[in-house]
Order: structure tokens, then sequence, then C-alpha cells
């Protein structure tokens, strides 16, 4: 396989007491782009999971894609994943990071390019380590919480309703990196 191009990374928290946390919506999202992706594991790097694949766009361009999960807390993010990007001679307009997002309503998926980090830990710290702000990002609608305390909703479980919605949204965050792969 060539020199990686794109790195794929989904933002979390590890451990089983966060899985089903609205803070793990990148994680959720990067699992369904590893499977759809069929992306195989890769050795540990640093304090990450990764995964390598190739993705074939429709004009037959093959690009190389690296997919991390950092084994770290959210607010060391950014620790991880510089490991990943300087090991891979990543830039910022060949990274796109999967993360919450209370701004945007429950089950809305949007693609971003660049921007602050608007209070996000793991945003804050992949600019800080990683230098730049200038990546892309797919922003996981988990809504904004009817209370002032912002870490206690990151950090709650999805409802079972909204359980029922995570597989679809999922998908739409798929398709959003897919079609963004296409135009690379």
């Amino acid at each position: 396989m060539a020199e990686v191009s794109v790195l794929i990374a989904g933002l979390g928290n590890p451990g089983e007491k966060y899985k089903k946390n609205r803070h793990n919506a990148g994680f959720l999202a990067l699992e369904a782009l590893v499977e759809r992706l069929g992306a195989e594991p890769a050795a540990k790097l640093g304090d990450s999971d990764t995964w390598k694949t190739e993705f074939t766009r429709r004009d037959g361009k093959k690009i190389p894609l690296v997919l991390a999960r950092p084994r770290t807390f959210m607010n060391l993010s950014g620790q991880a994943l510089s490991k990943v990007v300087k090991n891979n001679k990543i830039t910022p307009d060949k990274m796109i990071v999967l993360h919450d997002e209370i701004e945007i309503s429950f089950g809305d998926v949007r693609l971003k390019k660049g921007g602050g980090h608007k209070g996000h830990n793991g945003l804050r710290d992949i600019i800080a380590h990683c230098g730049s702000a200038d990546f892309f990002r797919v922003r996981l609608g988990v809504g904004r919480p009817d209370h002032d305390d912002i870490a206690d909703h990151v950090l709650s479980n999805f409802s079972g309703e909204e359980m029922n919605d995570i597989p679809g949204m999922m998908e739409r965050a798929a398709d959003m990196v897919v079609k963004w792969l296409e135009e690379k």
C-alpha cells in the first residue's frame, strides 16, 4: 500500500462505562466506517488504535487511509492523534475528525472545514497538538441540554429512543465521509 494520505479519526472516551455516552458519537461513527471500508487493524501507534485500508474513488484513483481512535480520554485526543499525524505525514486538509456536537440537533450530521473548538476539549487538544484548526470535521448532533451542565449532558448515555436512531445517524456520517473522499 502506498504512503497514507488521509486520516479519519473518531473521538470519544475509552472503556465500557462510556460506550453509549453522547461524547462517544465519534467512536460510533468510526466503527461504522471501519466496517464499511473493510479496514484492517494496524499496529497501535502511540496512544491510538489504528486501521488501514485503501479507498477507490469512482474515477479509479486509490486513496490510502488510516483510521484512528485515541485510547486516551477525550481531553487528550490531540496528544494521541499527533503521533498518527506525524508518523503518516498528514496535512490538515487530509484529516477528518468525527465528533459529538451540542450545537446541532440530535441526529443531524454536518461537514465543516476548520473553525474553532467551541469549548469541545477534544478539538481543543487536537488543534493544540497538531498545530492547526484547518482540518475537516463531521459533526454528530447530540443536542444541547436544557440545563447548564454541558459535561453531564455529553457524559450521559443516549436514551433508549435515541439508541434506536444511532445506526441511521452513523450511516449518514459514513456516507458523508465517503462523499468527502470522492472529492479528494
